[in-house]
């Protein structure tokens, strides 16, 4: 399953980058990619275990960036 969420207060390009590399390093992630101009996150997992995959996700994403939010 591959979908694309917005990220809400996503300010700094470097830390947009931080985030996608967190993501992508997620066990069960195929890929990731955050696109700062349009403040969306693409992630690809397996059906299965995706919506897990997201919750840590948005976790990992926090610690990079407080501020930023995920919108499930």
């Amino acid at each position: 399953m591959k979908k694309t969420f917005i990220i809400e207060d996503l300010e700094c390009a470097h830390c947009a980058a931080k985030m996608e590399q967190a993501v992508k390093n997620l066990d069960g992630v195929i890929d990731a990619s955050v696109n700062f101009l349009k403040s969306s996150i693409t992630v690809e997992a397996d059906d299965e275990i995706f919506d897990k995959v997201m919750k840590q996700a948005v976790k990992e994403c926090k610690k990079i960036e407080p501020d930023a939010e995920i919108v499930l």
